[in-house]
């Protein structure tokens, strides 16, 4: 019989809200015997995550500023038919690989790699090679999990680092372009330029169904980068992705009350439900937290991702929006509104700080949708 382990807390999955989450421990409360348990061979995956500053707030910085790869102070611009608009918000991002390498300094023993959890307890993890690990808690931060229990649309995304023979000519990131053909609902291109030479490519948008043909978006990111001129010498980074975009669901079946396992990130819809995206939402709850008691961890967790759902509450409605009231080919006309509004209301939203005036601001004049198409989608929530 293989060896059991024994910690005082278990991290089950090594992406971005498990790994931020031991981070914390590992700076702030050193004498937790901590075990952070990834499947694969690496932590984070192979992925690029990315941040406005105005998403974690300075004080909070120090958690992610190591895992920062790329920065760019001069901010970022989207485009749209017809306009084009440059925002002075300075953007970050932060690549696996970097996250993988802090991770296996700063965890060094408390790493375990390779491992495959094949059952799950409010005090233990059992591994498919036999070993068992005993915790006075376990956090389960693999990924979404079941998410029948909520109604989504999906945010779909290829992305390729091209290297250019030469200069790009691409000087800060371009959040949206979407003066592009629109396909299967809202559709962008993201752009980052790493380098003069080195161009992340990101084909996006927002779709109806989950399934995504990699092929096709590879063609469309060949396309895109043919039609502006770019002499393209390698692919050097390849990733994908489904997030989800939330428009209502039923939390306590997504998180039954007497599951007594702990939960983080998606798999405990600690997300932005009207962008996906979870970065802002990993940093606040690794550093709330790191100064709970390990007892009764998992009614503290259900109790803020319950709170965090109910917040939501409006980033929902606009999704149902989008996604109901929109023509699919036409959803691009809701964020070229969006995008004319005041650059401070544009960061708040991101950050899922949107304040009650903020709300009435995005809501107030004549919709880019049809009216009668908006108001079922705000008035009936359940449809």
């Amino acid at each position: 019989m293989a060896d059991n382990l024994d910690c005082d807390l278990a991290i089950i999955g090594g992406g971005l809200a498990g790994s931020l989450a031991a981070f914390a421990f590992a700076r702030l409360r050193p004498k937790v015997r901590l075990l952070l348990v990834e499947r694969e061979g690496a932590l984070g995956g192979n992925h690029i995550w990315s941040f406005f500053d105005g998403d974690v707030p300075a004080q909070d910085r120090w958690l992610i500023d190591p895992l920062v790869t790329h920065r760019w102070p001069q901010g970022h611009e989207v485009r749209f038919p017809g306009y084009v608009r440059r925002l002075d918000t300075p953007y970050n991002s932060i690549a696996s690989g970097r996250l993988d390498a802090y991770g296996r300094n700063l965890l060094d023993g408390s790493l375990l790699l390779d491992a495959d959890v094949t059952d799950v307890g409010p005090d233990h993890v059992a591994l498919s090679d036999g070993r068992m690990i005993n915790a006075r808690a376990v956090l389960d931060a693999r990924g979404g999990g079941d998410l029948s229990a909520l109604r989504c649309g999906w945010q779909k995304f290829v992305g390729h680092a091209l290297l250019m023979k030469v200069p790009h000519g691409v000087e800060r990131p371009v959040i949206m372009d979407a003066a592009v053909d629109q396909r299967d609902g809202y559709r962008f291109v993201y752009l980052l330029p790493w380098d003069e030479h080195t161009l992340f490519v990101e084909d996006t948008y927002y779709s109806d169904t989950p399934d995504l043909d990699i092929s096709a978006l590879d063609a469309r990111i060949a396309a895109y980068a043919d039609a502006k001129g770019w002499e393209v010498e390698a692919v050097v980074h390849r990733e994908s992705g489904v997030l989800p975009v939330a428009q209502g669901g039923d939390f306590d079946r997504f998180w039954p009350p007497q599951d007594l396992v702990a939960r983080a990130g998606v798999r405990g819809g600690l997300f932005h439900p009207m962008t996906g995206y979870s970065l802002p939402d990993a940093v606040a709850f690794a550093l709330w937290l790191v100064e709970q008691p390990l007892e009764g961890l998992a009614t503290a967790t259900r109790a803020r991702a319950a709170a965090h759902w109910r917040s939501g509450g409006f980033y929902r409605m606009l999704a149902r929006m989008l996604f109901r009231a929109a023509a699919p080919d036409q959803r691009w006309r809701v964020f070229q509104r969006f995008y004319r509004l005041d650059p401070r209301l544009v960061g708040r939203f991101y950050s899922g700080r949107s304040t009650l005036r903020d709300r009435i601001r995005i809501l107030c004049g004549k919709p880019p949708v049809p009216i009668r198409s908006a108001m079922r989608a705000v008035l009936n929530p359940h449809a």
